[in-house]
Formats: structure tokens, sequence, C-alpha cells
């Protein structure tokens, strides 16, 4: 069965700001992990850019993703990006295609 949502969500850090960017980053990965609604979550770094940060995730369902954005860690996230971002995050929402292993 496919997950119901994917989420990319493209995030340009400030270089300035980068370490403590990427460790706040990283801190998502883990808890979100153990979300029953987490398919699946994957965070990248731009070979190309080393401020560029893309997080690949898929959700069972879009209200899932939802309870995810409202978690205290996305919230307090949330509330001071701007303080580590260039620009607000990109987040583009798809419908995966192809068959998911099972």
């Amino acid at each position: 069965m496919n997950p119901g949502l994917t989420l990319i969500a493209i995030l340009q850090g400030k270089p300035d700001k980068r370490d403590e960017l990427m460790a706040t980053l990283r801190a998502f990965v883990k808890p979100t992990r153990a979300e029953p609604g987490c398919v699946d979550y994957h965070l990248h770094v731009s070979d190309d850019d080393p401020n560029q940060f893309i997080f690949y995730e898929n959700w069972r369902s879009r209200p899932d993703l939802d309870v995810h954005l409202k978690t205290p860690l996305l919230t307090a996230f949330f509330n001071r990006r701007m303080d580590l971002l260039e620009k607000d995050v990109e987040m583009r929402f798809m419908k995966m295609d192809s068959a998911y292993p099972e």
C-alpha cells in the first residue's frame, strides 16, 4: 500500500546558522519516525549547497502530517524558523505514483 501523502520540504539555511540548523533538523528525525502516521522520514543535504536541506517524508495520510506539524518540536521550529532560514520553508505535497514496496 502506498503512503497517502508525500512531502518534500526544502529549507535554505543562513550560512552563519548552518551548524545550529543542522542540529535542529537532525533532532527531528528520531521522534518523527516514531510517530504512528509516519511511513518514512529522511533528511538530506544538497551536494551543491551545504546550506540547503531537504526532508523527504511519506505519511499515511494528510491528517497524520497535520498532527506532526503541530507537535511541540515542529511548532517551536516554525516559530523561530526565520532566524535560521534565508527564506521560508518550501513545501511540495505529492502522491506516490509508483508501487510502494511491501
